[in-house]
């Protein structure tokens, strides 16, 4: 008898358990219930709404204050910069472009530094200038030339860059006895850089820049001939979304490099910078240049007609440098 009662007992404390957990499990996903509906009912609130988009315009009020000290802080004052280049000395002159001329210089601390002096013609505006070079600042990468900063002061409009001590590619590519300094390995190793520098630029880069005006006198070589693609002056500057071409009325740029769709009509994109990557190709296989592409003075064919025409013919191999 007491044994039965036993069992009826044990029976009874196992259901009263089994009951209890069964209690505290709904408890517990109620709770979970409830906390997520509240969660999902603080997002579609308007006061949370409205302090999302207040946090938003804070973060770009901020970074926009961040950018005006990234600015600052790459200001050049203009008589640190004469004293650094002899007031732009022709002894110190390393060469001139469309935009201006390139001074070779050195800072107090010792550091060596180009600085590339903007013509006056420019009408670009003074925040569009500024809003311009901390964008290009905040490019890093080991196939592009650095900039350091820049100066406005009074007339002057400079650039400060790094300085690249072997000069441009076209310094060496097109005189014979400098040349013989490109083995095929070295031009391979140029090759190789250059297109790193122009995927990093189209994608890999926090926006997407088209640079317009890839030559081989915008290429300069370190120590080691590695390359670096210099000078912005012409590049278009992408968001993060998807937007990859444009169109302008002014073109710039230089004739022999520009694909035909930006020539004639003004239409650029990444593919125009990978057309003139493509000349480039060929200028450095062949040690020749592309004459003046779409305003050919002569009857000759380009280098591109040239090489289309060995293409066809199946002698692509006579293409290349004799000195390879």
């Amino acid at each position: 008898m007491t044994r039965k009662f036993n069992i009826v007992l044990t029976a009874g404390r196992k259901k009263h358990f089994s009951i209890t957990i069964i209690v505290l499990v709904s408890v517990v996903i109620s709770l979970l219930v409830v906390s997520l509906v509240l969660v999902a009912l603080g997002y579609c609130l308007p006061g949370r709404r409205e302090r999302k988009k207040n946090d938003e315009a804070l973060q770009q009020e901020n970074g926009k204050r961040q950018d005006m000290r990234t600015a600052e802080s790459l200001q050049f004052d203009l008589g640190t910069l004469e004293t650094a280049t002899n007031k732009f000395s022709e002894d110190n002159k390393l060469g001139e472009g469309g935009f201006g001329a390139v001074f070779k210089g050195m800072l107090i601390n010792g550091q060596e530094i180009a600085v590339k002096r903007l013509s006056k013609s420019s009408g670009q505006g003074v925040q569009e200038f500024k809003n311009e070079v901390v964008l290009v600042a905040k490019l890093q990468h080991r196939n592009l030339v650095r900039l350091l900063g820049f100066c406005l002061e009074g007339e002057e409009t400079l650039l400060v860059y790094e300085c690249v001590p072997n000069k441009s590619l076209d310094y060496f590519l097109f005189e014979h006895k400098k040349r013989e300094q490109l083995d095929w390995l070295s031009r391979t190793m140029i090759i190789g850089g250059i297109a790193r520098g122009i995927l990093y630029l189209h994608e890999d880069s926090r926006l997407r820049v088209i640079h317009r005006d890839l030559k081989v006198s915008n290429i300069l070589l370190d120590n080691n001939m590695n390359p670096k693609i210099s000078d912005f002056g012409m590049a278009r500057m992408f968001g993060v979304d998807d937007q990859t071409e444009g169109n302008t009325k002014r073109i710039v740029g230089t004739y022999g490099y520009m694909a035909p769709e930006y020539a004639m009509e003004g239409l650029y994109s990444v593919k125009s910078d990978v057309f003139s990557f493509g000349v480039l190709l060929l200028e450095i296989i062949t040690g020749r240049r592309n004459f003046l592409g779409f305003h050919r003075t002569n009857c000759g064919p380009t280098l591109i007609g040239y090489a289309w025409q060995l293409w066809n013919e199946t002698k692509g191999l006579e293409l290349m440098d004799p000195l390879l």
